[in-house]
């Protein structure tokens, strides 16, 4: 095949050491291992402590893991691209401080923000770019350092989130392997339901929305299940029509890790059977942007040359999306 598509060809990942289990938030807030596990699958999440330390730390420490295990030389990098809702600062794109600190210093470098769907976004950008001609190495990075907007007396959020980053290079292939097609959308509605009140040009920081805690996440939890799930289902079904791809087709499903029931129902919606279905929520909770490569980095050693895998994602705004990805190694 002459024409040029875009494939994954490296994966890397991070979490964060310190564990927060279920049991440990029963001591924080009025709930319950099995109230948790049964409404989320989630078992337990990372959270990243220490002074100093923001979501350009675990992009950096995913960046690092993918360089050392593909022997990629960080020069070589045209394109970094980070995909988060927890930037470093303001203005300043962690992705451009990533790119110095591992090295890629021929590189440009932004940030893409979508809420959870950014990594799924970020994977458009960076195959257009590939398949352009114009670039052949570009990294892309998920991390998200949750846990810094979330409020640990809010029950209804506490319990979903954790901190962590993954990363995958896209790269050129002329087997016809690695991007084959996505199905994304987005829709404003959704502003309402999930976001932080206040830091944004709207409402600027002030001591009193400080003492109003508005700087934390709020979301509509009944509200935005009901979109995830008929978003995420809705477009898995129509990528899988679109490029007449039966359930068996279908080698994997690497869905966004926000809720065990929304995966369960996007599968069941795809046919297809559970040992396709690639799950971690227990382990790492939500991490947003971090979600989809940190799934990846998990089970790269079960994905063979060639194999079908569908992306799927959901986010706040509302963001959605589903992508078709040959896998290239």
């Amino acid at each position: 095949m002459s024409s040029i598509t875009a494939a994954i060809t490296a994966v890397g990942g991070y979490v964060p050491d310190f564990i927060l289990t279920n049991q440990l938030l029963e001591t924080m807030v009025d709930t319950n291992d099995e109230w948790i596990t049964t409404r989320t699958g989630i078992k337990e999440r990372r959270i990243l402590k220490g002074e100093g330390l923001g979501t350009s730390f675990m992009a950096i420490k995913a960046a690092e893991n993918l360089i050392e295990k593909s022997g990629l030389n960080p020069e070589d990098i045209d394109c970094v691209l980070v995909a988060t809702t927890t930037p470093d600062l303001p203005v300043a794109a962690t992705a451009v401080y990533v790119a110095s600190q591992i090295g890629a210093v021929n590189a440009f470098a932004y940030d893409i923000q979508a809420a959870c769907s950014g990594f799924l976004y970020g994977m458009s950008t960076a195959s257009s770019y590939v398949q352009s001609g114009r670039y052949k190495k570009v990294l892309l990075i998920g991390a998200d350092k949750m846990s810094s907007i979330i409020d640990y007396t809010d029950r209804a959020t506490c319990i979903i989130f954790g901190d962590g980053a993954g990363a995958v290079l896209f790269e050129p292939n002329h087997e016809g392997l690695g991007f084959q097609d996505e199905f994304l959308r987005s829709d404003g509605i959704g502003r309402e339901f999930l976001k932080i009140d206040a830091g944004g040009s709207i409402l600027p920081a002030s001591t009193e929305t400080v003492a109003n805690k508005q700087h934390f996440v709020f979301q509509d939890g009944k509200t935005v299940y009901k979109y995830a799930v008929s978003g995420m289902a809705d477009v898995s079904e129509k990528i899988m029509q679109r490029n007449n791809l039966t359930k068996d087709d279908v080698a994997f499903l690497v869905a966004h890790q926000a809720n065990k029931r929304i995966i369960d129902a996007t599968a069941s919606r795809m046919g297809i059977e559970d040992d396709k279905v690639l799950v971690n929520i227990h382990r790492y909770g939500n991490t947003t942007s971090g979600t989809l490569p940190l799934l990846l980095s998990d089970f790269e050693s079960k994905f063979k040359k060639g194999d079908n895998l569908i992306f799927a994602a959901f986010g706040g705004g509302f963001t959605w999306g589903s992508i078709y990805l040959k896998w290239a190694y």
